[in-house]
Parts: structure tokens; C-alpha cells; sequence
């Protein structure tokens, strides 16, 4: 009886003494949790092209998951209630990312573009909207971000284009 339990013991140990070596099964890693607003930070909005900015965010923390598409609003100019939110068209299939501690993922955001020179215009005949920094909504924390290139967004409408995070 008490071998039997020590063969059971070393079963379920799994554990197998091989030519002097004690071999184990590998450990399996317990899934990584969804990435908290307060683990990332934000890399800011690098311009693409006229229309275009990718948005990127670093994870600080351990390894998490980070899964579908921003929100996204116009800065309130100073004031949080005067952000404007903007309808996200998400673009793509959402996919569950795993950001190791220091991973990236990024998101790209494409906006109806302001036609002409200088002050613009819409295709549509609305006015053009004009803002120095948008903010990101991304794991329940809002992200204030400006262009890299030190300009402004300008979009026509109230809709942003948006790629899942890869």
C-alpha cells in the first residue's frame, strides 16, 4: 500500500527520473490579464500621411492582453467636458494582443480629410473641424495626445476610422 501511494505521489508530480536527471513537465504560464489603463503609457500620435496618425502604447507592467479598438474625442481645449467624442469605424478584426512587459501595440486612425489650403474645406460643405490634441481612450484610461508633427488634427465630420490594435 504505501508504494502504491509514493508511485501515485511521483504521478501526479509529474515528474519522470530519467538516466539520473529528474525531468519535469514543463510549467504552463497562467494566461496573461487585460492590460490596465494605469500599466500603459502613450508614445503619441505619429502622422502617416495627411489624413493618418498611428497611436502606440507601451506596456510598463507585467505581461498583459490588449484587445479591439480605441475610443477616440476631440481635446476639450483645457476642459475634459469639453472633449468632443468622435464615432470610431472600427476597420479590421479585433484580435487579442499579448504585450510582454515593454511590449507595443498600436492602433491606426484615419480621419476624412480637410480639402483645399489654408483654412480648408469639406467635401460635404460642413466646416472643418480643428483640434491641438485628441484624446485615446484605450483599457478605461484616456490618453491627451498631439501630432508628432507639431500640427494640429484637422478632420471633416464627427467619425474616425479606426484599426484594431495589433
Amino acid at each position: 500500500m504505501g508504494v502504491i501511494r509514493k508511485a501515485a505521489a511521483l504521478g501526479a508530480a509529474t515528474a519522470v527520473l530519467a538516466g539520473g536527471l529528474l525531468v519535469a513537465a514543463p510549467a504552463v504560464a497562467a494566461p496573461a490579464s487585460a492590460c490596465t489603463g494605469q500599466q500603459l503609457s502613450a508614445t503619441g500620435a505619429e502622422r502617416t500621411d495627411s489624413a493618418r496618425v498611428r497611436f502606440t502604447v507601451v506596456n510598463e507592467g507585467p505581461a498583459c492582453t490588449l484587445r479591439g479598438f480605441p475610443t477616440v474625442a476631440l481635446s476639450g481645449q483645457g476642459s475634459p467636458d469639453r472633449n468632443a467624442p468622435l464615432r470610431v469605424v472600427p476597420r479590421g478584426e479585433a484580435r487579442t494582443v499579448l504585450l510582454p512587459e515593454g511590449g507595443r501595440a498600436s492602433t491606426v486612425l484615419t480621419f476624412t480629410p480637410v480639402l483645399g489650403e489654408a483654412d480648408g474645406y469639406c467635401a460635404s460643405g460642413a466646416d472643418p473641424t480643428v483640434a491641438p490634441s485628441l484624446v485615446v481612450g484605450v483599457a478605461g484610461m484616456g490618453f491627451q495626445v498631439a501630432p508628432s508633427d507639431g500640427g494640429q488634427f484637422a478632420l471633416c465630420g464627427n467619425t474616425v476610422r479606426a484599426t484594431a490594435f495589433r
